[in-house]
């Protein structure tokens, strides 16, 4: 699947600019004559075919992606430029629907052969701003619904993915592990990747690289493999705040499949970059959660607090610490649990035929039947979410969703920044998920910092490595945090690297 074509010669200086290069270099590069979308695609992918047999981030090239290119080409010379995504290279997580010669699997044997009917609505606007989908992400797979005991960044299609900082030593993050390990290692521009909680900013933050959780209902969900109603949202994943703002600006808009969207009618925008404000930290006033910071080992509270001093040095006023009053509640439900099932379900019953699978018994009876490859870690989540999820009723989901929500927000984010009268909190790399997720609430990752130790994740791996710092906001809130994070990134310039030599 990771074959290339025979690929010409590559021009050597912008096989070395490429690296670390932004989406608007790209462009100026482009339009210059300096290099062609197909000269990027080409060399994206000797650098995959180089790097990623030990990383495993990319499971699947898309066979197509060098013609589209080269149309592109085409196109910008005929007729110009379609926008800041013309001719850019981008990968998608393996559960967001494409109809191409990819798959969209989630990272399960059962989906391997699965091509959706059509795009997803995310896709669909993807090429419409002129991207070109480079290939398909590893990723957790089913979105770490699959097994208490499986490590974060491995699927039965695509096998482990890993940190490219620390390759088998640092922890990856998940499960959009796939799409973090890429970016950060150079071998796309940028990428998408989907959380339920965490999932987005985990990666981005363990990987060094920007991620944007923008709010449930910004972005479409239709056409993307799902895992909880409530919760689910993409979002961009890529080098710079720069980078992530440019492809979040193409991925917004109300889409009629997707009911959520429709609270972002009037709330979206289809170009942030005008957010990107050199001095955005000026008379913010950021609140310190502290509460959310007593997890983190020496190393991990000495990038926060430096990053607290360079918020302060950059004008921004510090409210520390901060409650969020549902710090200390049973927040415990069994909404996810009541989703997954349903949707999934949902969704896999549109499979056509030949399609192996088309509900959750039959996933878990196909793994079964495969157990030598889809079994490595067991089904232990699956078979839980099979037994028990119907026996929870809509009339108790109702109210655990509608007390999850208010606690979340009114006893949560929106409290605490209402009382305090703040732009935004702080949060450390993927602590503060949780509440932005059932809050349905936007978060943006930057890198902060790199921690020589840190603490055991699952699997084993080490928490050190790249640390960011996250900051949260209420609904719809994505210009005013995007102005924070730019004006953060600006003023500390983390981002650096991997060495895969």
């Amino acid at each position: 699947m990771r074959k290339t074509r025979e690929a010409p010669k590559l021009n050597k200086k912008i096989e070395q600019w490429i690296i670390e290069a932004d989406i608007m270099s790209m462009q100026k590069a482009m339009e210059c004559g300096e290099t062609t979308s197909e000269q990027l695609v080409l060399i994206y992918l000797a650098r995959i075919e180089q790097y990623d047999k030990e990383l495993k981030s990319v499971l699947e090239i898309n066979p197509d992606a060098v013609a589209i290119a080269r149309a592109l080409d085409y196109e910008r010379n005929e007729r110009g430029s379609r926008g800041r995504l013309h001719g850019i290279p981008l990968l998608l997580k393996d559960n967001i629907g494409t109809h191409d010669r990819t798959h969209t699997s989630a990272g399960s044997i059962a989906l391997a052969d699965w091509t959706p009917p059509e795009d997803s609505f995310l896709a669909s606007k993807l090429r419409k701003a002129g991207a070109v989908l480079l290939g398909k992400t590893n990723m957790t797979e089913w979105a770490n619904f699959m097994s208490p005991t499986m490590w974060a960044g491995y699927s039965s299609r695509g096998g482990l993915t890993l940190n490219p900082y620390g390759p088998g030593k640092l922890f990856v993050g998940g499960s959009s592990s796939g799409s973090a390990s890429a970016v950060a290692a150079n071998l796309v521009a940028g990428a998408i990747g989907t959380e339920t909680s965490g999932s987005i900013i985990s990666p981005s933050s363990q990987n060094c690289i920007v991620g944007i959780k923008p709010t449930v209902g910004l972005v479409s969900r239709s056409g993307i493999i799902p895992a909880s109603v409530s919760q689910d949202t993409a979002g961009p994943m890529a080098r710079t705040v720069s980078d992530a703002a440019i492809i979040l600006g193409a991925m917004t808009g109300v889409d009629a499949s997707d009911s959520a969207t429709e609270a972002s009618r009037d709330r979206y925008f289809q170009d942030y970059t005008s957010f990107l404000i050199t001095d955005g930290l000026k008379d913010a006033r950021i609140g310190i959660p502290r509460g959310y910071y007593r997890d983190l080992d020496e190393a991990g509270l000495a990038i926060m607090e430096a990053a607290i001093a360079v918020l302060r040095d950059r004008g921004a006023t510090i409210i520390d610490p901060v409650k969020l009053p549902c710090e200390d509640e049973d927040a415990s439900s069994n909404i996810l649990q009541y989703e997954f099932k349903r949707v999934l379900n949902d969704y896999l019953s549109g499979l056509d035929a030949t399609m192996p699978v088309h509900n959750l018994r039959e996933v878990i009876q196909y793994n079964e039947l495969h157990s030598d490859r889809a079994l490595k870690y067991g089904k232990g989540t699956l078979e839980q979410l099979e037994k028990t999820s119907d026996s929870i009723t809509d009339e108790v989901y109702a109210e655990q969703l509608d007390k999850s929500r208010g606690r979340a927000r009114n006893r949560g984010i929106d409290y605490v920044i209402e009382q305090h009268g703040l732009d935004a909190l702080l949060f450390a790399g993927n602590h503060g998920t949780d509440v932005a997720a059932k809050a349905g609430y936007p978060l943006i990752t930057v890198p902060a910092g790199y921690a020589a130790t840190g603490v055991v994740a699952p699997g084993g791996y080490i928490t050190n490595g790249p640390h960011g710092v996250t900051f949260s906001g209420t609904a719809f809130s994505e210009p005013t945090l995007i102005k924070l994070a730019y004006g953060f990134e600006q003023a500390t310039k983390i981002r650096f690297p991997p060495d895969l030599s």
